[in-house]
């Protein structure tokens, strides 16, 4: 098998852009100098120094702005790259055998600029495919050249890019381009298109990881346990929001709220809201500190409450009084469900537990 059919270690990628370069190389300066001043390892240092930030003060020192990407970076140093990945119920990706005609469609749809690509399943990773790259294909069919492969790169890429510029041009000057000639029925294996992903363990630090990115110049990592499986994924992306809040272009959508309040059916929610949300729309505690550090995500509570995915139409009691009704799940998930509030009168435990479902 070539290298090009088995994903191997990532040696290029695209560049990183100008903005995740500063987001990476300010906090490795932070990081450096909290290591010269021996404070790196403090147990109490990002606590005393979050509180501080919180706590306001002189208004001239820090924007509020400043404060919350000062906190953000925080939080961001004591991130591991599970608790930002995204997990593998939510990953897009594509099997190596499909044609190139479903990246198209795939790109569209789900507005991203980067694929995994697997072979039979997501444990079996081929690496990814960038919409650049898939243009460049398109361009070099159409023009009948082979195509700029991704893996070149300095003055090899530089003579390559010189070189297909002259061929794509006919004698009278113009453009040689027939779009005629590309063939969408084509596998994916059978093009040169795919780029190597970073492999990295679920108890990586967040900051471990963006520094790896920016050096490797790779801006997608697929998260393996120890026995190979995916877990998730990781973009540049992902961990620079973490510190400098959501990046939105023009082509993302408007985020979809979690919960809403529908005039027919109540008070609904996405399994992946998290619990965090509705403990403040309620004013309730629903975890326990022990709890907080496994349950993110109100499918993950009903799930704890149950022990294994509930199925449509059931109804779970938290102990709190709160119940669940699945409105939709699969055998993986919940994906929707109704929030049902205790009667006025009904005492509301502050402690979390299980109660169970009907």
């Amino acid at each position: 098998m070539s290298t090009d059919d088995k994903a191997a270690k990532p040696i290029s990628a695209e560049t990183s852009g100008g903005e995740d370069r500063k987001a990476a190389s300010a906090y490795s300066w932070v990081s450096t100098l909290l290591t010269r001043l021996g404070l790196q390892n403090a147990p109490t240092l990002r606590d005393t120094l979050e509180d501080a930030l919180k706590s306001g003060g002189d208004e001239q020192n820090f924007s509020a702005e400043e404060r919350e990407m000062l906190i953000r970076l925080l939080r961001f140093g004591a991130s591991r790259v599970d608790d930002i990945m995204v997990p593998r119920a939510d990953i897009i990706a594509i099997d190596e055998s499909e044609p190139i005609g479903e990246v198209v469609r795939l790109f569209e749809e789900a507005g991203i600029s980067r694929i995994p690509v697997y072979h039979e399943t997501l444990d079996d990773p081929r690496g990814m495919v960038h919409i650049k790259d898939l243009f460049r294909w398109i361009s070099a069919e159409a023009a009948g050249r082979p195509l700029i492969e991704p893996r070149l790169k300095g003055e090899e890429r530089a003579k390559a890019v010189r070189k297909a510029a002259d061929e794509d041009v006919a004698e009278n000057g113009e453009r040689i381009h027939d779009l005629t000639k590309i063939d969408l029925k084509r596998p994916i294996s059978s093009t040169k298109i795919r780029r190597p992903v970073l492999y990295v363990p679920p108890s990586m630090p967040a900051m471990s990881l963006l520094i790896r990115m920016q050096t490797s110049r790779v801006h997608m990592a697929l998260v393996v346990d120890e026995y190979g499986g995916t877990d998730g994924l990781v973009t540049i992306e992902d961990l620079v929001e973490q510190i400098v809040g959501d990046i939105e272009d023009e082509h993302d959508e408007a985020e979809a709220e979690h919960i809403i309040e529908d005039a027919k059916l109540g008070t609904i929610a996405s399994g992946r809201t998290p619990v965090s949300e509705l403990e403040a729309l309620v004013g309730t505690k629903l975890l326990t500190e022990d709890e907080e550090e496994d349950i993110d995500t109100l499918g993950g509570l009903v799930f704890q409450i149950v022990g294994r995915v509930p199925t449509r139409g059931e109804i779970i009691r938290h102990s709190s009084g709160l119940e669940f009704e699945i409105l939709e799940a699969d055998p993986r998930r919940v994906k929707r469900l109704k929030i049902l509030r205790p009667k006025m009168g009904t005492p509301v435990p502050s402690a979390s537990g299980a109660t169970g479902a009907t």
